[in-house]
């Protein structure tokens, strides 16, 4: 595969392979189906949703946990990532860059978590695009946020992790409106996560 970003080459290599380590489904689940628990509150109707980047799919095993009758399909650019999603037999998972444009069936949501927040921010455009495109009605950013572009060191590395306001950017290009949103705090005594704010958005 041909990447045209360093942070994508980053993420499909080894640097991705050692995440999936650190990151396993067991201790995030729990966590997971709680944040979504408290998103899909607002959202109606949902049958199908998307994840761009995607990892081992503990997001979509948690949507799944809530609802086993979505439909469920993700992307990840990273192989060993896109093969232990596959495995869980729960959603389609293509693997590929989201930094391209995605061809997929529309899902009623389309989401990403952890994940704008190591795009290029040249390239985020085109991630914003295939969230937008790929939904029929709602989109969803769990992202870190900042008011302000902001570049911070990653584990020893520089540009591999941003912070801006998502939200805002799909609100501004895309004429996305807010319909809900929430931190979740790293102290969170009952489903912690790592400072994470999420917004539901609607087309």
């Amino acid at each position: 595969m041909t990447f045209k970003t360093e942070q994508e080459a980053f993420w499909a290599g080894e640097f991705g392979d050692d995440y999936i380590a650190r990151n396993t489904s067991r201790r995030l689940l729990p966590t997971k189906t709680a944040m979504w628990a408290q998103i899909l509150r607002a959202a109606h109707s949902i049958g199908s949703a998307t994840e761009l980047g995607c990892n081992i799919g503990v997001n979509l095993q948690a949507l799944h946990d809530l609802n086993s009758d979505l439909q469920l399909a993700g992307v990840e650019i990273n192989e060993a990532a896109a093969a232990k999603a596959r495995s869980l037999g729960l959603a389609e998972i293509t693997q590929g860059s989201i930094l391209e444009s995605v061809t997929l069936s529309p899902a009623d949501l389309t989401f990403t978590a952890g994940v704008l927040i190591h795009i290029d921010p040249e390239s985020l455009p085109m991630v914003y695009d295939n969230l937008v495109k790929l939904s029929r009605r709602y989109v969803v950013v769990c992202e870190y946020y900042n008011p302000f572009p902001v570049a911070i060191p990653y584990r020893g590395h520089q540009n591999r992790l941003f912070k801006r306001d998502f939200a805002g950017d799909l609100m501004d290009i895309h004429g996305l409106k807010l319909v809900d949103y929430g931190f979740i705090y790293k102290r969170d005594n009952w489903a912690p996560q790592d400072d994470v704010t999420w917004f539901l958005l609607e087309k």
